[in-house]
Order: structure tokens, then sequence, then C-alpha cells
């Protein structure tokens, strides 16, 4: 074959790490042509370079752009375009592997909260007396109980508290409630921050702390006052609570009520 390596549509599925059906829909659609076909058998035969093109059409499918779309500029004469057209399919990979790193922690933290939610199914939550950080927390001034709105793009609602100050405050990615003389506030954990009206510090010292599902919320809340008051001589003069994404449609808590 003209001494160049030739490789049937089978062995270069496989070193396209890909399957013989989808180079003959490539073929069928005139998006990666083998370079030779016999006349008679009608066998599909490829090269190294049909082989380079059928990686980069797959790799664009990644980044979901249309076949129709790579057809056409792969069929690109003009180079500056076809610079322009990969610069800005890098900066969608970039946006992708962003929104795949945000999805991988979600689900880790899904997965340790079902794994806690095991743990409470077979034992009765117990409070735990913990030494806990100073934190600096951020109230919003309208939400008090979360939902599946408000906890789909939290940090997001408080996008108006910060208006033109974004580069002096910053946020973990975890909700909560505040809760002082009965009136409940959600908020968002800074890590960076600045003066407002709207922030609150949780004091560094003890603090009792339980966990537990949606329903359980109000009874482990007095039951931790209760037990505050009970065993430490303390009446808490507020409750946070930490809310614990554990799937698409449910979330936890956990509370924590301070003993100083």
């Amino acid at each position: 074959m003209n001494g160049k390596k030739y490789y049937t549509v089978g062995e270069a599925a496989e070193k396209a790490n890909t399957t013989s059906e989808t180079l003959r829909h490539y073929d069928r659609i005139g998006l990666v042509r083998p370079s030779k076909k016999d006349e008679w058998t009608n066998y599909r035969y490829y090269t190294d370079p049909d082989i380079v093109r059928i990686n980069t059409v797959r790799l664009l499918q990644m980044m979901d752009i249309p076949l129709s779309r790579i057809k056409e500029v792969l069929e690109y004469e003009d180079l500056e375009s076809v610079i322009a057209f990969l610069e800005k399919a890098e900066k969608h990979a970039d946006q992708k592997i962003r929104e795949l790193r945000e999805g991988k922690a979600k689900i880790r933290r899904a997965i340790s909260d079902y794994r806690g939610k095991l743990a409470l199914m077979s034992e009765p939550a117990v409070g735990d007396l913990r030494i806990i950080g100073k934190r600096m927390i951020l109230l919003s001034p309208t939400l008090s109980e979360p939902s599946l709105d408000n906890l789909w793009n939290y940090l997001g609602n408080f996008a108006d508290l910060i208006k033109g100050r974004e580069d002096e405050f910053s946020f973990m990615d975890q909700a909560g409630i505040y809760e002082k003389d009965g009136i409940r506030r959600m908020f968002a954990i800074c890590d960076r921050y600045a003066d407002s009206a709207d922030l609150l510090e949780l004091p560094e010292g003890r603090y009792l702390v339980s966990s537990c599902m949606e329903n359980e919320r109000e009874k482990t809340l007095a039951r931790l006052k209760e037990t505050a008051e009970e065993e430490y001589g303390v009446i808490p003069s507020f409750s946070a609570e930490i809310i614990i994404i554990s799937g698409i449609l449910h979330w936890n808590y956990e509370i924590e009520v301070p003993l100083f």
C-alpha cells in the first residue's frame, strides 16, 4: 500500500480508543474519511494522520461541540480562524473543568453525609463537646430557611450584599442558619471579609454539637439546649445550624449551641 502504514477500521478504532461503528459514522457524514478503501471489499484503511484527526474530533466532542460544527472547523483553510476556534474551545474546557471540580466536591460531601446518615439510623445522635474557632458569617436579610432554589446557587444569594465590593469578600461553599431570640437568618461563612452591617462573629469556644436529619432538626436543637442548661449550667444565647447537602433533594444539619 505505497509504503504507508495502514490500519483496518478495527485497528484504527482501538488506537483512537473508540468503536468501529463510530469511525463508520464519521465516514458516512464526511467528517473523517479513511485514506484508502478497497474497491472490491469496501474495507476501510486508516493512516496515522487519520488517527490524529479522529482524536481531534473526539476531543472536541467532549467539549459538547456538535459534529456538524467540528466538520466545518476542520475544513477551515484560514489558520487564524482555526486558532480562534481552538482558543474558544480551550476556554469552554476550562469552564467544564471548574464545573466538574465543583460537582465532585458536592458529591464527596454527599457521600460523607450519607455515611453519617447510616450511623444516625443505627444509633441515636449524641451531642459532642467541641472547641470551635472563630468564624465570621455574612447574614442574609431575606433568607431564613433552606430550599432547593436557594441552596442550588447559595452564594449567589449574597451578591447584592457585596455588590461593588466583591474583591473584599470570599466565602466557603457552605450554608448555615443563625438563630437568636427566635429570629432565624441564613448565612455564608467568610474566608475574607470587610466591614458590613450584616457581618457577625461566631466566637471561638466550647460548643455542644449534634448531627441530625431534616425531620429531627427542631427536636435535636431543643435537646441540645436542654443538655446545655442541665449539664453545663448555660442557657445558649444563639444557635448555628450548618447545612450539610446530602443529595439533590435532601439536606441534613450539624447543630451547634455555645456553652459560654
